[in-house]
């Protein structure tokens, strides 16, 4: 299969991309497959869906959000993959489009004319040594880049050139900050808004990492006027919250550790989650929630300003006299 891929661009099965649909590409080279009537396919563009494909690299190449386009297809009544094919989608709901359904269309390199192979992979569970088995489970996995297999030569109608998927590409990779310094968001990817559900975004603010979420302002859902206001937690204090709560170090003694690195992959290994809202922060596990309270502060009062305490030593000063008398 690998060799029928890279060599030949020969479409090995499977649902077509998107934009393409399914063509006889004549009778199956091998005999006994030909005298049993199998035939070879290829791919060609679907009248139907093939322009909204191509419309959607230009609007991506212009600048346009992946949001963005979702929202436009949905407002303009475009079927989504699973809408335009049912028969081969039967477990999707195809009601509309999805962030992630424009991301996969923008990653496919499919598009480009050229055949890939073995973007995905079907991992099985390890056999015991005694040669039994003990479940059985398959599951899909993406395949490293590096894994696939691309033909060498064009094998079908491209939609977009290799150039211009290339800049597509290069749209999703991170910015590089104006001063050149990488930042980095130890607890990326463990905060998790209160407000709406979602996982909050990393911010870097004021020389500082912090963690903010917008609510659904870049999801495909039309924005609304009473939407939440934005909240944000700076990680300076969530850390310190975890290191100084009395009821979680209880149960997790290693949440105490400095090292902001370890306390994120203790998080991490241990599935928990931090949920904030603007009321409140907790830690949540399989089977407790701990609430993070503001530690007691070591520090005096706020210092007052050289004029109030001038204040405060003649306002003294006058009592005084005035108890004297």
């Amino acid at each position: 299969m690998r060799a029928q891929a890279e060599l030949q661009g020969r479409h090995l099965g499977g649902r077509p991309p998107y934009g393409y649909r399914l063509a006889d590409a004549g009778p199956h080279p091998n005999r006994a497959h030909a005298a049993w009537g199998r035939r070879l396919h290829r791919l060609e563009p679907d009248p139907a869906t093939a322009p909204h494909v191509r419309w959607i690299f230009e609007q991506r190449l212009a600048g346009r959000s992946v949001a963005s386009i979702a929202r436009a297809l949905n407002d303009n009544g475009v079927l989504c993959p699973s809408g335009a094919d049912p028969a081969r989608n039967p477990h999707r709901s195809g009601r509309q489009w999805m962030l992630t359904t424009v991301a996969a269309i923008l990653a496919n390199p499919r598009y480009t004319g050229r055949q890939v192979w073995n973007r995905q992979r079907t991992d099985h569970d390890d056999i015991e040594p005694d040669g039994t088995i003990t479940r059985h489970h398959e599951i899909q996995r993406w395949s490293a880049s590096t894994d696939w297999v691309i033909s060498r030569e064009i094998a079908h109608t491209p939609m977009v050139s290799e150039e211009h998927f290339v800049a597509v590409q290069a749209i999703h990779t991170a910015p590089t900050p104006a001063d050149g310094i990488p930042r980095c968001y130890v607890l990326a990817g463990v905060i998790c808004c209160g407000v709406c559900g979602r996982i909050m975004d990393s911010r870097w603010v004021h020389d500082r990492a912090g963690y903010r979420c917008r609510h659904g302002n870049t999801s495909t859902s039309p924005s609304s006027s009473r939407r939440q206001k934005t909240l944000y937690v700076r990680e300076d204090h969530l850390l310190d919250r975890i290191r100084h709560d009395s009821c979680l170090r209880r149960h997790h003694p290693a949440m105490r550790d400095q090292d902001p690195d370890s306390v994120a992959g203790y998080l991490r290994l241990n599935n928990m989650i931090i949920v904030c809202d603007h009321d409140a922060w907790t830690i949540e596990t399989d089977t407790a929630v701990f609430p993070l309270t503001a530690p007691t502060s070591v520090l005096p009062r706020t210092a007052k300003i050289p004029a109030q305490r001038d204040g405060d030593r003649s306002k003294r000063e006058e009592e005084s006299r005035f108890v004297g008398k």
